[in-house]
């Protein structure tokens, strides 16, 4: 038999058995082929590790590491070792994603799995990749406990050294709790599931340390770290967290495609004719934004403020704006470490920002007092006047006091500066104002309605002096325009600035709070 024609018969004769054992060991790792693990997770209604990363990222570009890894201690034969890694395309881009494993040991963290998460993040830093991890699961691994794990000290470090060099995300859609929270904390964005149950020590030691018998799920429930600022976005489920997590990643990566105009004529209705009384200020960054772009972080907690990342004609944009609905506007110390974080996050990755002010000034009086508000507002301060992404500034209505001061006055350096008609100046606010400076007049008057009176026509030409026309004219703003116009003026100043500079290092990190 000829040369050839031995080789034409082994090529349809089967892998050769060194390769089958190889390919046998990877099958081992597939879904399919792990009845029981799929059993488990669609009893609980959560997805496994394989089937998010499925969803996430775009058909077959998923390229594994570490597929073959075993435990070091091998109380079960798992390969993968309860993380999935590597990197794939999303939305056409490159990612990399990490994804511990529920049905392997409770997605513990382990010797060869901190080995794996410190090899998938030194990649992502050669690579500038971002980053999403699935980080579900219960800290570290017991059974390892006498294993020397000095080698993989690093994973918490490493992940820490990622901020603000790529975007990162984390997911939690289970119990996630002590190492594997820590992790989740760590991620520029945190969204969680209304079924997930985050701490920074399970039910155990909480018995250990304080004698309370407590379910997971009673002791760190999303809605509880919603409030408490903790989470970003809470989502119905696995499939809602990937879509808010495309979303997401979509607003670092340039401009778009454009997307749908809103009505942008409804903005001249947006702000009542009554100085008191109170709107929405997401229905104004909805009247300028693509249909559909807006994406509020931290909705529930803070309040005083939004903070959204949104589009305008495809342009990705940061928005911080007051929020009249809660303490009218009034900056309170949630909402100044709310506001400075977003510069800070907009500000590592270059990202435009617009200011929309209309706030009374800092909340004040003694809850406040007790709350440090003279050092959470001082952050707002240093991560503006420090940053160097581009922003601009729309008063909407009130621009008092420090409060104004720090929503992206003149005094931060903003690259354009206007206002609606609606917007007034203040030291603070004019009957506050009145008050102190004709103190002896208004003293002097005994009748009480009297007395009203008169504060109400002093505050009133204190009025007439600051409005949007008047400040104009003192050349404090660069302009005043139709509401209307709000989106055409956006998309000319985003139209205007220079290309971002490339950059092979971190610009800046971001607090984790």
């Amino acid at each position: 038999m000829s040369k050839k024609k031995k080789q034409k018969q082994s090529a349809h004769s089967g892998p050769r058995p060194d390769l089958a054992v190889v390919i046998a060991e990877r099958e081992k790792t597939l879904d399919q082929n792990r009845p029981r693990a799929l059993e488990k997770r669609a009893k609980t209604g959560h997805w496994t590790a394989r089937q998010n990363i499925d969803d996430l990222l775009d058909d077959r570009s998923f390229l594994e590491y570490g597929q073959l890894a075993k435990p070091a201690f091998r109380v079960t034969d798992e390969a993968a070792d309860g993380f999935v890694m590597g990197i794939g395309m999303l939305e056409g881009h490159r990612v990399a994603v990490g994804a511990y494993d529920y049905t392997v040991h409770a997605g513990t963290q382990s010797t060869i799995n901190h080995a794996k998460a410190d090899r998938l993040f030194g990649v992502i830093k050669q690579l500038r990749l971002p980053l999403v991890l699935w980080a579900e699961g219960g800290g570290w691994r017991p059974h390892e406990n006498s294993i020397n794990s000095r080698m993989y000290e690093e994973t918490f470090s490493q992940m820490a050294h990622l901020s603000g060099l790529v975007p990162t995300v984390s997911i939690v859609a289970g119990r996630c709790f002590a190492g594997n929270a820590n992790l989740a904390g760590l991620a520029d964005l945190v969204i969680a599931t209304k079924k997930a149950a985050l701490g920074i020590a399970g039910p155990p030691l909480v018995e250990a340390a304080f004698g309370l018998k407590m379910t997971p799920e009673e002791l760190g429930p999303a809605e509880v770290h919603e409030k408490s600022g903790a989470v970003d976005i809470v989502v119905e489920d696995e499939a809602e967290a990937n879509r808010i997590t495309r979303q997401y990643l979509s607003y670092f990566r340039g401009r778009s495609e454009p997307g749908e105009t809103p009505d942008t004529l409804a903005l001249r209705d947006m702000i009542p004719e009554n100085p008191r009384r109170a709107y929405d200020v997401r229905s104004v960054i909805k009247g300028f934004a693509d249909v559909g772009s807006v994406l509020e972080l931290r909705p529930n907690w803070g309040r005083a403020a939004v903070s959204a990342l949104a589009k305008v004609d495809g342009h990705p944009i940061g928005v911080l704006a007051n929020q009249p609905m809660y303490l009218a506007g009034a900056m309170d110390s949630d909402a100044c470490d709310k506001i400075a974080r977003f510069i800070q996050l907009c500000d590592a990755h270059d990202v435009p920002l617009i200011y929309l002010c209309d706030t009374p000034g800092l909340m004040v009086g003694p809850d406040a007092e007790a709350s440090a508000m003279v050092r959470h507002s001082s952050r707002i301060l240093n991560a503006a006047a420090n940053s160097t992404a581009p922003f601009m500034t729309i008063t909407l209505r009130k621009a008092y006091g420090l409060g104004f001061y720090m929503m992206g006055s003149l005094a931060v350096g903003p690259s354009y500066y206007i206002a609606w008609p609606t917007a007034e100046h203040g030291a603070m606010g004019f009957e506050g104002a009145v008050k102190i400076t004709h103190k002896k007049e208004l003293d002097a008057i005994e009748d009480r309605n009297e007395r009203l009176a008169r504060e109400r026509e002093l505050a009133d030409e204190l009025r007439a002096h600051n409005t949007a026309l008047e400040v104009a004219a003192r050349y404090e703003y660069d302009d005043v325009i139709d509401p209307a116009d709000t989106r055409t003026v956006i998309l000319k100043f985003l139209d205007s600035l220079p290309p971002v500079a490339p950059r092979s290092g971190r610009k800046r990190t971001i607090d984790n709070w």
